[in-house]
């Protein structure tokens, strides 16, 4: 595993190392996943910034050869120490997605691109979204959770942590099927070229 220098790194790296957690999947996201990625078949999926690797682990559940990327090495060894649940055990990258060469990656191309929590951080979301599409497969899915601005009770300026309309606009933009279904202050887009 190698190790990523540079803002988003700067950032998480010593979030994670202090022991910060974040919302884990539960089983309506998991049913919505299934429901909207179906069955693996041993198709390759990509989780951008899989974090303790939840998503990724549930990925490879559903049959995904799945590769998880992020840019904290601490995400990611607290990710491998975990067990890898059904299936074969995720492959772990020390990747910026925004910022890599993304020639770098185990696969050319992937059925599954995930991206959990993680867009909304995303400064330059045209540039993001670009490499996403040059990643994913004919008839791929992007699936995108994030939160939704002015969700959050009593969530004064600092503490919102959605994508403004705007930003969703941005989002779904330029695909030929746009699917969604909201989780109280999350929203769940499967997106597809």
């Amino acid at each position: 595993m190698t190790t990523t220098t540079g803002p988003a790194a700067d950032y998480w790296e010593p979030l994670w190392a202090q022991g910060r957690r974040y919302r884990q999947l539960d089983d309506a996201e998991k049913h919505l996943l299934e429901e909207h990625l179906g069955t693996g078949r041993d198709r390759p999926a990509l989780d951008i910034g899989c974090g303790d690797g939840s998503l990724a682990r549930c990925l490879t559940g559903l049959g995904y050869r799945t590769t998880g990327i992020d840019c904290s090495p601490s995400a990611l060894a607290l990710a491998a120490a975990r067990p890898p649940g059904p299936g074969r055990a995720p492959l772990w990258r020390c990747v910026d997605f925004t910022t890599d060469d993304l020639g770098t990656l185990p696969e050319p191309a992937y059925a599954v691109i995930t991206c959990r929590l993680v867009y909304r951080w995303i400064d330059d979301k045209d540039v993001f979204l670009d490499r996403v599409r040059r990643l994913l497969t004919p008839g791929g899915v992007f699936w995108v959770v994030t939160e939704i601005a002015g969700r959050r009770p009593a969530a004064g300026p600092s503490q919102d942590l959605g994508i403004t309309p705007e930003q969703a606009e941005l989002l779904t933009a330029g695909w030929s099927a746009v699917r969604t279904a909201d989780l109280d202050v999350l929203r769940c887009y499967a997106l597809r070229p």
